[in-house]
């Protein structure tokens, strides 16, 4: 029962007025739209609150939730580590963090509390995957997740001239409301649309007799097939019924080809039905249109996002959950144009709904250009002996829960990550102190992560993984084990701020091995870091390629994703001579990391597993800043 507590952390209002956090505000609609009340909210406050101000504030928010103040300093520690809004069950050991991550909770929350309620289930979308995607790699989960609340929450804290240009993210939103949707078996609904179209061109034109349709109705009109959209949305809401579609058309509709079917428009953000997006967007909207009232140059910039706005308030639940958090949403009196949107600026906007990761670059032929050019510069691929290759944990002696073959795999599949386990456990044990404090990223379902914390009983360890299937199941593993030095967060690699001493990744996949090296960078921690996948290394918003200056002197942004793709040829069914041109590849790659962290203050070298065949991807990575370690060589230290 106690596992089953909820208690979420969220920003409290600013010093200087009662303005919440738009994240919190974001939080507090969900929460009374829901009408979910076994959650604590706690709102935390960088100074005291005094009973007065807090009687006046608590009246602004949602009567039917429980909410009270917190000091930074009564804080659970996992919950210190992380970015706000985060979330802590009943045994303090998992958390969740950031803003997606807590919304897609709290609806998971409300659907064990009451399964029966299917418009909160609906929130998650078609197949549950609603901001599932995390904001470093999808644009639309960043587009609404960071970008919208920032500008609006600029704008709220630095108001300026009414008639400034529209932030780039809302115009980014406004475009996008104004695309064509795809939504899942469209088919049937695109051809409805044609049909009632047809249907409307003749009931608006008299018959050779001068006699009127005898099909059409009184006061029909063309607007009945443009608002097709939005009677199937409000039908999934049961709001109104949306015509029963017949699973064969008429010949005339079905011989019609689908490229040439009317597009959908949209109703809501994603589509045609209401979602999570829709819950995130509207306070930011409201605060933001309500700010930009009396733009009158504003506002007819944004014709999509008005329609929006006014269709939003047609969900059953949304104006009672507005009201419950003081949000006043009849107060707009705006207009709804229908024309197309204006231009409102020459700067191209990326499409939210396309891949983070820079657009691939065709190449031909293979790697052995790329790689003569750098030998001839100098530059090689050079790997550091393995300083303890004989190392392993003591298997058989080892509790089940810790064993691979405790999860779904196969026994050879379980001998090799045990393998993978040995190497990377034996690097982290000699770098370890005791206090230090071990985090796992991308830690699965915690093989790595619990081998430490059972290894490492005066260290403190904590598992981040973004897919909470697999930390739940981690947590369960400890569970069984009574491990007590343990933490989980949920979370993407942003969200988690705390410090650490050691951070660790077992296969990494892409860019996913730079991000863990930027967070023990930035904590100036040491690494131990297993790369995968590197034929997803791409340039992204945090990183471009090369990283580091010989190679980004020597290689183009190509030329280095030739290394890339050709790094991820080391399969075992391949012939020996390419798996060895893809590892010669895997090392250049990892070279241009290393030098790259060395420009940090740091002692990198680059390893491969023992043995060599417990992977096709046995690169390790093992780093640590030399202020910390006074200079000292890794290898050394790992073999005294």
């Amino acid at each position: 029962i106690k596992a089953q507590q909820l208690s979420l952390y969220t920003e409290a209002w600013s010093q200087t007025d009662d303005h919440l956090p738009l994240h919190t505000s974001i939080v507090l609609f969900l929460l009374s739209y829901c009408e979910l009340n076994s959650v604590r909210v706690f709102l935390v406050c960088n100074t005291a609150v005094s009973t007065e101000a807090w009687r006046r504030r608590r009246t602004k928010l949602p009567q039917a939730v429980d909410v009270c103040c917190v000091s930074v300093e009564d804080v659970p520690p996992l919950v210190k580590g992380c970015r706000l809004p985060a979330a802590v069950d009943g045994t303090g050991q998992l958390c969740r963090a950031g803003l997606a991550v807590v919304l897609r909770h709290v609806i998971n929350k409300t659907m064990e509390d009451d399964p029966s309620k299917n418009n909160v289930l609906s929130l998650l979308g078609f197949k549950k995957t609603c901001l599932k995607a995390c904001a470093e790699v999808s644009k639309w989960t960043r587009l609404c997740e960071i970008d919208i609340p920032f500008a609006v929450e600029e704008h709220l804290q630095n108001p300026t001239n009414p008639n400034q240009q529209l932030p780039s993210a809302i115009t980014v939103l406004e475009r996008r409301l104004s695309e064509p949707v795809k939504v899942h078996n469209d088919d049937k609904i695109r051809r409805q649309k044609l049909k009632e179209q047809k249907q409307d061109k003749r009931n608006e034109f008299p018959t050779a007799l001068g006699e009127t349709n005898p099909e059409s109705k009184p006061g029909q009109s063309s607007e009945s097939s443009a608002e097709l959209e939005l009677r199937a949305a409000l039908a999934r809401l049961s709001v109104a019924a949306v015509p029963r579609l017949t699973s064969r058309e008429n010949s005339e509709i079905r011989k019609v080809k689908t490229a040439d079917l009317p597009p959908l428009e949209h109703v809501f953000a994603e589509g045609l039905y209401f979602t999570l997006t829709d819950v995130v967007l509207l306070p930011c909207i409201y605060h933001y249109l309500v700010g930009k009232a009396h733009a009158a140059s504003v506002l007819p910039c944004l014709p999509h996002l008005l329609r929006w706005y006014s269709r939003v308030q047609q969900v059953p639940g949304v104006p009672r959950a507005a009201e419950d958090c003081g949000l006043n949403l009849s107060i707009l009196h705006l207009p709804t144009p229908n024309h197309p949107a204006p231009s409102v600026g020459d700067e191209p906007h990326p499409d939210p709904g396309q891949e983070e990761m820079s657009e691939q670059l065709p190449f031909v032929g293979g790697p052995r250009p790329t790689m003569t050019k750098l030998k001839e510069n100098g530059i090689e691929a050079v790997f550091t002996p393995h300083p303890c290759p004989a190392w392993t944990l003591p298997w058989d002696s080892l509790p089940e829960a810790i064993n691979p073959t405790e999860g779904k795999m196969s026994n050879v599949r379980a001998v090799r990550k045990m393998q993978q386990l040995n190497n990377l456990v034996a690097m982290v044990t000699k770098l370890a102190r005791p206090g230090y404090i071990v985090v796992d990223f991308c830690s699965g379902s915690g093989h790595v992560g619990i081998v430490l914390a059972h290894t490492l009983p005066h260290c403190q360890v904590v598992l981040i993984e973004n897919k909470e299937e697999s930390l739940v199941r981690a947590q369960r593993r400890s569970a069984q084990l009574g491990l007590k030095n343990i933490g989980f967060i949920q979370a993407n690699l942003d969200y988690f701020t705390g410090p650490f001493h050691i951070g660790v990744a077992l296969h990494a996949c892409g860019i996913a091995t730079d991000m863990v090296m930027e967070h023990c960078i930035q904590a100036q921690a040491a690494f131990v870091i297993s790369p995968c996948c590197y034929g997803f290394i791409q340039n992204a918003v945090k990183f471009t390629f090369p990283k580091s200056k010989k190679f980004k002197e020597t290689l183009t942004y190509k030329e280095h994703m030739i290394l890339c793709r050709f790094a991820d040829q080391t399969a075992v069914q391949l012939n020996p001579e390419r798996r060895l041109t893809g590892k010669r590849c895997m090392g250049l790659v990892d070279l241009d990391r290393s030098w790259a962290a060395e420009t940090h203050g740091y002692s990198v070298q680059v390893m491969t597993m023992e043995p060599e065949n417990c992977s096709p991807k046995n690169n390790m990575l093992v780093g640590r800043p030399l202020q910390r370690s006074e200079g000292e060589d890794i290898a050394s230290k790992l073999q005294a």
